[in-house]
């Protein structure tokens, strides 16, 4: 039960949050169950005894996955919409998932995941990873941009723990942009009606405080690694394109 796995899932944070629980509609998959895990105080997530190659998102060929990270307004939802139009990739923004279950009718979680984007503050693992698998299964496609995921460390291990043996990881889309730029670019985005909340200076100087402290050393992680493309995000958006079409033609896309 995809969907039913994010109910679960989004139930138990609530809770553990002292909100009240409410799921999404129904989907099929298998059983998961939640538990908490008292030493670590952090949920992880266990499976049914279901074979593991039952629970894969794709049967025959795992999803190409390539993570597109970056400060507030470097531009990722811009250039990942191009990337589809010229690459066939779907696009699934964290953020966007998050929002869209906050305004979703009848969803008894809308106050609980505005208060995290609201301050600034890392929507729990747990919910994020939902959300993004029932995406990739309703899509039905096989390469996938996930924009603005993983953001820390607990983000990683959740991902790592519910997702990585089912996808087939790329690398990361870094797009890097100055502080300065970022703040205008969202500002202006809020002047021009995005209908964010959190398009307003003192959301940002959580989001930009949380950026630095949690994700940026998630991308240098993946640096050290190797598996890093960074862009220098600050030129107009056509430029900024020009070079992402090099990456993805480059890695054989």
């Amino acid at each position: 039960m995809w969907r039913a796995l994010a109910r679960t899932t989004l139930r138990a944070v609530a809770n553990d949050c002292g909100s009240p629980g409410v799921g999404l509609a129904p989907s099929a998959l298998t059983q998961h169950q939640l538990r908490h895990s008292k030493a670590s105080n952090r949920f992880i997530t266990t499976t049914s005894t279901a074979p593991p190659h039952n629970i894969g998102i794709m049967s025959v060929e795992k999803p190409k996955i390539v993570f597109v990270l970056g400060g507030p307004g470097a531009g990722k939802g811009t250039q990942c919409s191009r990337i589809v139009d010229r690459f066939q990739f779907t696009h699934l923004s964290a953020g966007d998932l998050l929002r869209e279950e906050r305004s979703r009718e009848g969803s008894e979680f809308g106050n609980l995941i505005e208060d995290y984007i609201r301050n600034g503050k890392i929507v729990p693992v747990e919910v994020t990873c939902s959300l993004l698998e029932n995406a990739m299964k309703a899509s039905g496609k096989s390469r996938f941009l996930i924009d603005g995921f993983p953001r820390n460390q607990d983000n990683l291990d959740g991902w790592n723990r519910q997702m990585s043996e089912k996808v087939d990881f790329q690398f990361v889309l870094f797009f890097d942009c100055g502080e300065d730029v970022c703040v205008k670019r969202c500002l202006g985005r809020g002047q021009s009606g995005s209908g964010r909340t959190d398009d307003n200076l003192d959301s940002l100087k959580k989001r930009i405080s949380t950026y630095n402290n949690d994700s940026l050393p998630i991308i240098k992680f993946f640096e050290g690694a190797g598996q890093v493309k960074r862009i220098d995000a600050s030129p107009d958006a056509e430029e900024v394109f020009g070079e992402v079409e090099k990456i993805f033609v480059a890695s054989g896309f």
